[in-house]
């Protein structure tokens, strides 16, 4: 009796990790054709093109004008930028290298403000609708209850014109779709 329980606890042992292995892997692969999704297009991911858009109208109805800088970035574009104030003369903009930002997978945008005068400015103090508050401020709120992340609240380097929605993916598994998608 006593080995034919010790079989049981064994095989039930074996049946979990068995499903637990099966329910990681399909996870994973579901996650990895997610991805894979995701990066297709050398574009803006059609949930940013929305929130974007949506973003433009929530700012102008408190009376901010903003424009949109950046968006999609090729992994050359991301190396010009990385290449600034290192190779370039000129102040660093970004730690992030080629396939290494959320810009080269279509899930990030920049932006700036519009003065009075029709200027694109970065002037995070400018308070354009004269309510008292930043602009820049105010449109990073709407963003983040869009669903974006903002770069402003990064303590390391903050990049306050940077918006992203990552998706709950990191760049490591971005990179690892896009070489799937372009290797096939």
């Amino acid at each position: 009796m006593r080995a034919f329980l010790s079989f049981l606890f064994t095989l039930s042992f074996v049946l979990v990790i068995f499903f637990v292995i099966h329910f990681y892997e399909e996870q994973q692969s579901e996650r990895k054709a997610l991805a894979e999704e995701i990066i297709v297009e050398e574009e803006l991911h059609r949930e940013i093109v929305s929130k974007k858009e949506t973003l433009i109208e929530q700012a102008s109805d408190i009376g901010i004008t903003i424009v949109i800088t950046d968006g999609y970035r090729t992994f050359a574009e991301q190396d010009e930028l990385y290449a600034r104030g290192r190779q370039d003369d000129g102040q660093i903009v970004t730690h992030a290298q080629g396939g290494e930002s959320y810009h080269n997978y279509g899930l990030a945008i920049d932006y700036a403000l519009m003065n009075d005068a029709g200027e694109v400015i970065w002037d995070i103090d400018y308070d354009g609708n004269g309510n008292g508050k930043s602009d820049w401020y105010e449109v990073a709120e709407i963003a983040e209850s869009l669903g974006f992340e903002w770069g402003g609240r990064w303590t390391h380097f903050p990049d306050y014109p940077h918006l992203q929605m990552t998706f709950d993916f990191s760049i490591r598994e971005l990179q690892e779709a896009h070489e799937t998608v372009h290797t096939e």
